[in-house]
């Protein structure tokens, strides 16, 4: 199964309103549809999504590193040699999604080489993992009843309130509106991006005490090591690191340095091999980790329920799957499907990805 040839294929594709939140707002997925093709005919797909406000990628970036940097170093390898391919990858500093991309597209390889679902190789603890849903930046109506409209059509339970605006008394808020309006038994978690000082996160979550929520993330930069140091040491919920612990080694100076006390997996941007690296650097310290969201679409989100429900401690949350029913359309021949406020594992060999020509022909950027 050696390498004959990397696609970075990149696409747009419309999102029904804008996505914001304290580090930026995006209004297309412009993603990069990366595929590995191999000797013995058989293809690995992922999706990479870049977002520049936080890990400095654009979507031509990801396009030149795979063709004029990664593809010439890994072509010849096999797809079972994934320790060669991240010594080849990791002379490059930076690029995580890209590099993320190509270890998942590998591992879709060996699932349908073996005949088995990626998930199973894993791990394969479950087949199917709770969604939770993305609300926030918008009046606090409007968050209320899309909250209210998610649980209903799709049964979650489960929501993630964007917060960091200022003055951060608006969010606390919108966070009290929406328990009121969804009552006890709905999970709400707080996540600022960045957006707010670690003295205003403090305030914020003194006056959110009486909330119940489940976790909070990144609320002040990690740059600010003193004050989010403090913040974390009376933090009252588990606080989660998201793009401040994005490699295993920022992982351990985040949780070992009092920074966090929870970890955000995203396979989008530490791929498969990398990202149970750091869930078993976690289980080990027994820290709790989430499957978080890159914003991916469909593509991405079937990567991240495979490894989410893959393992046990990454299926304990609910995982940010939610995030491709904000996009006008998709690649995936069958579309993901949430009910019952859980996403299932896809079955068949690989990742179960099918890309749909006609959509790839009419999103796709390069021609």
């Amino acid at each position: 199964m050696k390498i004959v040839k990397v696609e970075a294929v990149p696409f747009a594709i419309p999102y029904k309103k804008p996505l914001k939140f304290a580090s930026g707002e995006v209004h297309s997925a412009d993603h990069v549809l990366v595929r590995v093709h191999t000797d013995q005919g058989l293809t690995g797909s992922a999706e990479a999504p870049p977002r520049p406000y936080t890990y400095g990628e654009t979507q031509e970036s990801i396009v030149a590193v795979i063709d004029k940097i990664f593809a010439p170093q890994i072509l010849g390898l096999t797809a079972l040699e994934r320790e060669a391919v991240h010594g080849k990858l990791d002379r490059t500093v930076g690029n995580p999604t890209a590099k993320a991309a190509v270890d998942m597209a590998l591992w879709d390889i060996l699932g349908q080489a073996a005949g088995l679902p990626v998930s199973g190789l894993l791990g394969g603890y479950t087949d199917r993992m709770r969604v939770s849903h993305m609300v926030g930046f918008a009046p606090t109506d409007r968050m209320v009843a899309e909250a209210e409209r998610i649980r209903d059509t799709y049964g979650i339970t489960t929501f993630k309130v964007k917060v960091g605006r200022q003055p951060y008394r608006a969010d606390v808020e919108a966070c009290r509106a929406l328990r009121e309006a969804l009552g006890p038994e709905t999970e709400l978690y707080i996540d600022g991006n960045r957006g707010w000082s670690a003295s205003d996160s403090a305030r914020a979550l003194r006056e959110m005490a009486d909330l119940g929520l489940t976790f909070a993330e990144e609320l002040c930069p990690a740059d600010d090591v003193l004050g989010r140091r403090r913040l974390v040491a009376q933090c009252p919920v588990p606080f989660i690191a998201d793009e401040s612990a994005t490699r295993p080694a920022e992982v351990t100076r985040e949780l070992l340095g009092g920074s966090a006390t929870a970890i955000s997996i995203k396979t989008a941007r530490t791929g498969f091999t990398t990202s149970q690296r750091v869930l078993h650097q976690c289980e080990g310290l027994g820290v709790e980790t989430v499957m978080g969201s890159q914003i991916d679409g469909q593509l991405g989100t079937l990567c991240t329920v495979a490894f989410g429900a893959a393992h046990r401690t990454s299926s304990a949350h609910a995982g940010e799957l939610s995030n491709f029913l904000d996009m006008t359309d998709d690649l995936l021949t069958e579309p993901l499907t949430i009910a019952d406020g859980t996403l299932r594992v896809r079955e068949g060999a690989g990742l179960g990805i099918d890309i749909d020509p006609d959509k790839l022909a009419r999103y796709r950027q390069d021609r």
